[in-house]
């Protein structure tokens, strides 16, 4: 992990900054999943859908919204191209005529163990100067920032 690209000394003020260093670790993960995604015709977003579509037994969109953080408009689109790909379907909720779930086909499961693997990989990466402890310690703290 090089960073600043090209080669300059960060600024202290965003060398110590914990939002920047959040984003800018956050935002190699993301591009490095969204390139590896690419040949899936995905993105880390639908990714993360069909990953909670497919552990839940089935979500409705404003749940999804909810668990991941997304805007509900978003992901309503990134539902609607899952959907397009056959890889969720939108079923009835048991006991909400009026909400749908989102439910992971068996499209969606086999394409998530491909996507899994992927980001497993990113993740190594991205992790591979740290010791595994290190690694523990800052998944562990994440965790706490970020529940």
């Amino acid at each position: 992990m090089d960073w600043p690209a090209g080669g300059g000394e960060l600024p202290p003020e965003l060398a110590t900054g914990l939002g920047y260093l959040l984003a800018r670790a956050g935002g190699q993960a993301i591009r490095e999943l969204n390139r590896g995604l690419q040949p899936l015709g995905m993105r880390t977003r639908h990714h993360t859908v069909l990953l909670v579509a497919a552990d839940s037994g089935g979500r409705s969109q404003r749940e999804l919204g909810e668990v991941l953080g997304i805007d509900p408009s978003a992901v309503v689109a990134l539902v609607d191209d899952l959907e397009r790909d056959g890889l969720v379907r939108r079923e009835p909720h048991p006991d909400d005529r009026r909400t749908r779930l989102v439910v992971a086909t068996e499209a969606g499961r086999a394409r998530l163990a491909q996507t899994l693997a992927l980001a497993r990989s990113v993740d190594e990466d991205l992790l591979s100067e740290l010791t595994p402890a290190e690694r523990d310690t800052v998944l562990r703290l994440l965790r706490r920032i970020a529940p």
